[in-house]
């Protein structure tokens, strides 16, 4: 297995870069879906496809506008057509997530029994329906055992195993393109829906990931980089859609 040195493939690159652009790639050949992206990084990064590889996504304010890749208001957005949108498959969001298991099932609520949990968190909040209705990935600022854990102690997004176990309802539009955190990319593509790492980002080895996930990682023999930014896109980063390199304060390099 190829575990790496943990050495940067491309000079100047922030970690924060790349995890800008694996939250850029969760929306690729998307089409004309609705783009919910939570958190600052993932905010870049739907930014970034829609202005690049990806023009037919549709972008928000978080209220009733749809806007452009300049933030300019471009049409109005009703909460029936929102609706229409959540319910049937055409939205694609990427939510946080306390807690992550192996299947993707999610955790945002508390933290510890659910009667006296030893942290009270957002609760459950859109979680299943959003997992259960439209492609939902997560990002992950910072990689720990304290996220990635063997079972999530209340299941608030849905995971494969679940939406499997509840049927074809379920499983009709329930996907988990990926996960990104600061460490590297993963996703479900295994005959079990188990998570797998698909790539690290330049500078991290296998074995801190494996190291830093609380659960067996699926991990092929070669593991590949994330990808480079190419230099438009790394221009865009930087000089439009970040200028004041807020990304670097979420992950530092």
């Amino acid at each position: 297995m190829n575990t790496g040195t943990g050495s940067s493939t491309s000079s100047g690159v922030t970690r924060a870069e790349y995890a800008v652009i694996a939250c850029a790639d969760a929306w690729r050949d998307n089409g004309e879906v609705l783009a919910s992206p939570m958190g600052l990084i993932p905010s870049i990064g739907a930014r970034l496809a829609r202005r690049t590889f990806s023009p037919d996504l549709l972008l928000t304010d978080g209220e009733a506008l749809l806007i452009g890749p300049d933030g300019e208001p471009e049409g109005w957005l009703p909460y029936r057509r929102h609706l229409t949108m959540v319910t049937g498959g055409r939205r694609h969001v990427m939510m946080g997530a306390s807690q992550l298991d192996r299947y993707g099932n999610q955790n945002i609520s508390c933290i510890g029994d659910w009667a006296r949990p030893s942290r009270q968190l957002l609760g459950v909040r859109g979680a299943p329906v959003n997992t259960l209705n439209n492609p939902v990935s997560y990002w992950v600022p910072k990689h720990s055992t304290r996220v990635f854990v063997p079972e999530v102690d209340v299941v608030c997004g849905v995971g494969y195993d679940r939406a499997a176990a509840a049927g074809p309802s379920a499983t009709r539009f329930h996907r988990i393109p990926r996960v990104v955190s600061n460490l590297g990319v993963l996703d479900f593509a295994t005959p079990d829906h188990t998570m797998r790492l698909a790539s690290r980002h330049p500078g991290v080895t296998v074995d801190q990931i494996r190291e830093a996930t609380g659960f067996p990682l699926a991990i092929g023999a070669d593991v590949p980089y994330t990808r480079e930014p190419t230099a438009p896109e790394l221009r865009l980063i930087r000089e439009v859609l970040d200028p004041d390199a807020l990304r670097e304060r979420e992950v530092p390099s």
